[in-house]
Order: C-alpha cells, then sequence, then structure tokens
C-alpha cells in the first residue's frame, strides 16, 4: 500500500503537460553490417531496417530478430505501409522499390523506381508513397494497393526525406540546395521552395501539424523551423550529422540524433521547438524510428573502428545493435 501511495503522490507532483525525460531502456543484437533508414508497424509490433543487402526485422512483442527478412539491393528506406502489414524498401543500387509481406518478407511487387531511391514518405491525403531519387532529383508515386507507379514529380536536387502535412502537402529536404520543396501532393506539383536559414545539409524533417512548422535537421549541426509560409522561425542548436528526425505527436516531443557526437537531442514541440535534453546513445547512432504507440524510439548502430585520413569509419564486428530509447515522466 506504502509503494502505490508513493507512486501515485509521485504522478500527481509531475505538472501538467510536462515533458517526459528519455533513457537507453535496452538493445537489439543484429548481424554485422552497414544500416540506413527504419520504421515501426505499430500494429503489428514489427521494426524495419534497411541493412545494405537486406532488411532485418524485430518482433517488439518478444525480440525476435530476423536478420534477413528479405534480400535487397543497397537497401535504404525500409518503411511499413500504414494500415497494412507490408514494407516498402529501397534498392539504390537497382532504381527499384519493393513491396513486401513485413512478416513473411515475401516480395509482392517490384516497381522501377528514379536513380538511387532513398527515403520514403506516406501521404495520408492521397494514401501514397512518395520515393525520393537523390539520383536524379525525382520523386516516384506509387499506389500501394495496385503496386504501381502514378507519376514522376520533377524536383531537382539531392532529395532526402519528406513529411506529410496530412492535408495534400508534403515538404522535403532537398540536401545540395539547403531548402524545402513544398509539393501539393493532388496536383502532383512543386508549389514553392523555402530557403533554410543557418543549414548546411538538410536531411531529416518532421512537421508539427498544431504549429503548422516543420523541423529540419541539419549536418552542420542546428536544427531549422519554418512557418507555414516558409519564414524561419527559429535555428536550434543540435549535433552535427543526423540523418533523421521523429515527431511524437502525443507526447509533443522531436527527437533528432546526432551522429557525430553520439547525442540523441530531445526536443519541446510547445511553442518555439527547444532542446529539453541531451540523451547520450552511441556516436554512430544517426537514424532513427519511432513507435507512437508507445513513444519508444529506436537507433541502429555500431562500435567504430579507427579510421585512417578521410576514411569513412567501418562498424566493429560483433557491435550492431538498435538502441531501445523510452520515455518517462
Amino acid at each position: 500500500m506504502l509503494t502505490l501511495i508513493a507512486a501515485a503522490a509521485a504522478l500527481l507532483s509531475v505538472p501538467a503537460n510536462a515533458p517526459p525525460s528519455y533513457s537507453v531502456v535496452g538493445q537489439y543484437q543484429g548481424p554485422d553490417g552497414g544500416w540506413d533508414l527504419l520504421s515501426v508497424d505499430s500494429s503489428h509490433h514489427r521494426l524495419f531496417v534497411g541493412r545494405g543487402d537486406s532488411v532485418m526485422a524485430v518482433d517488439l512483442s518478444d525480440g525476435k530478430v530476423t536478420g534477413k527478412l528479405l534480400l535487397a539491393e543497397r537497401a535504404h528506406a525500409a518503411l511499413s505501409v500504414p494500415g497494412t502489414s507490408e514494407v516498402i524498401v529501397t534498392n539504390g543500387s537497382a532504381n527499384t522499390a519493393v513491396l513486401a509481406d513485413g512478416r513473411t518478407g515475401k516480395v509482392r511487387a517490384t516497381i522501377a523506381t528514379g536513380m538511387r531511391p532513398d527515403g520514403v514518405a506516406w501521404d495520408p491525403s492521397t494514401k501514397s508513397l512518395w520515393v525520393m531519387n537523390p539520383g536524379d532529383g525525382s520523386i516516384t508515386v506509387i499506389d500501394p494497393v495496385s503496386a504501381s507507379v502514378i507519376a514522376t514529380v520533377p524536383v531537382g536536387g539531392s532529395l532526402e526525406f519528406g513529411a506529410a502535412d496530412g492535408k495534400g502537402k508534403l515538404y522535403v529536404t532537398v540536401e545540395d540546395k539547403n531548402e524545402v520543396a513544398v509539393i501539393d501532393t493532388h496536383k502532383r506539383a512543386v508549389i514553392r521552395r523555402d530557403a533554410l536559414g543557418s543549414c548546411d545539409g538538410p536531411t531529416g524533417i518532421v512537421y508539427i501539424p498544431h504549429e503548422r512548422e516543420t523541423i529540419s535537421a541539419c549536418a552542420n549541426g542546428v536544427a531549422d523551423v519554418l512557418s507555414e509560409d516558409g519564414h524561419l522561425v527559429a535555428s536550434v542548436p543540435i549535433g552535427q550529422h543526423p540523418d533523421g528526425a521523429v515527431f511524437d505527436a502525443r507526447r509533443n516531443i522531436v527527437l533528432i540524433p546526432s551522429g557525430t557526437e553520439g547525442v540523441l537531442f530531445v526536443l519541446s514541440a510547445a511553442g518555439t521547438p527547444r532542446v529539453i535534453q541531451r540523451l547520450p546513445t552511441a556516436r554512430s547512432a544517426r537514424t532513427v524510428a519511432i513507435d507512437p504507440s508507445t513513444g519508444r524510439a529506436y537507433l541502429p548502430a555500431a562500435d567504430l573502428l579507427p579510421t585512417a585520413g578521410t576514411q569513412r569509419p567501418k562498424p566493429e564486428p560483433g557491435t550492431f545493435r538498435i538502441l531501445v530509447v523510452a520515455p518517462s515522466y
């Protein structure tokens, strides 16, 4: 009884709408190799990770890891398709995307895309998938029901990530132009290009519905906040070389991982976004996915071997894992 009373008192002491704090609560081990983008299917409790030559899956119910759910050709995105049990995987070296069963890995369709497909965004307004092709600056629009291309949208530049507002607009970061391309997803056309302030190399992007703002994570260690009409609201200092960002609408939190510093930056999205926590993770943890049902975030990482000169660091064998970060009050 005393324990229950103490727990109740602790809950009552938390201010209304207080943001959570985050901690690393566990990890999943996986096979050696590189990695890129990942996503969570919260309905089926599955986590998918693009691993270059394959897609790795984790059953979040029991922790079972499937090292190679399906084979791939330089996989980048492994995005759970909302309302289904499928995952879409971009094959960067094959210029294709595949739709596959997220439980068995069985491929339903292989779809031609633009050059070097990378990130994928889901547009709820049109119920379509938008594949970013940095190799030719286009976006391939896919109908997941018919597994067919319904449009190719020319944008230009090295396209990274997209964030939809749910009402017919998609905001896409253009890494080499330091801008956000705003696209009408019904007309399938670029309607505006918004310059980012002090940003160099934007990658991850999120849309904040209640503020009608976007937040772009940039390689030079800032997160630029743009208003609905494209004006700069703030540049928030973060760590360098993030490769993703996620928004937790239930908790009003944005999470941005720094691949250089090994820190997960936690931003409050209430009012003008600001950093409220810097959580140490791992120096290689640069991409992130979130389970909206639990608020848990997942960050792939590995220990890195020493490098010489400008060589890209290689992961140390036997150290790949997916860190699990959880909120608490």
